[in-house]
């Protein structure tokens, strides 16, 4: 996308009505339930171990191979694949939901595929992010909250952006482009992106602090939100094209 697009043609389309989600957000979200409903009655407490042992995220597998079945082959496929699990009804709706939200207007902008490479490549940055900060100690990172919050990342780079007006080339009317992309410095700068960034990412921050204010443990991997947050931030000038829609 260009920031002035004057020259630009946009992809012409009908209006899509109010509720169609994109396909790529109605097959990621309809996965992680189906899944989830497949595992609760399926699978009995033995089966549900091995699951998450098999397709959770665990770091330690890098200090202590021998002592985790599989020892580090799972590495190649669980910094993705712990994405699609869920340790509770809760869990996953709340991550269908969020990923409703912010993956919608970044499919609609990118397209299907982009929007799957930002969502695994962000599901891997949040498991980097948990291993960096739990080793040596040993657990499991499941659910796909860091790459949604990948998603959520990317769709800073424009949701609260001007819409750029270009001039079509043959009628000379004037069209609408989608919104200008933001550069890090603007989503800073804008109020609202700025303001959204920065309540996320303290109220992310501050999760390790709330035990010693509530007197127990959660279960939040804020280490990957952050982590997925911040490299689909960085994601969306990689998917820009001559012409986008939303």
């Amino acid at each position: 996308m260009s920031d002035t697009g004057s020259d630009q043609e946009p992809r012409q389309t009908g209006r899509e009505p109010v509720f169609m989600l994109p396909a790529v957000v109605t097959a990621l979200g309809g996965i992680m339930l189906a899944i989830h409903l497949a595992t609760t009655l399926v699978l009995d407490n033995v089966g549900l171990y091995q699951l998450t042992l098999w397709f959770g995220f665990v770091p330690a597998r890098l200090l202590i191979p021998d002592q985790i079945p599989g020892g580090f082959l799972p590495l190649i496929w669980t910094p993705f694949s712990h994405a699609f699990l869920h340790a509770n009804w809760e869990h996953v709706i709340f991550n269908t939901l969020w990923l409703v939200i912010f993956a919608t207007p970044v499919a609609r902008r990118y397209g299907a595929i982009p929007t799957l490479v930002i969502f695994l490549l962000t599901s891997a940055a949040g498991a980097v992010a948990f291993a960096a900060t739990t080793l040596p100690s040993v657990q499991v990172l499941i659910g796909a909250s860091g790459g949604v919050a990948g998603l959520t990342g990317a769709a800073m780079r424009f949701i609260f952006q001007p819409v750029l007006v270009g001039t079509d080339p043959d009628t000379g009317q004037r069209v609408l482009l989608g919104r200008h992309l933001a550069s890090l410095r603007e989503v800073f700068t804008n109020p609202r992106s700025r303001n959204f960034s920065l309540i996320w990412i303290v109220l992310n921050a501050a999760v390790p602090l709330v035990p010693a204010l509530i007197g127990q443990d959660i279960q939040i991997a804020w280490q990957a939100h952050l982590g997925g947050f911040v490299v689909g931030l960085l994601l969306p000038p990689l998917f820009e094209r001559n012409w986008h829609h939303e």
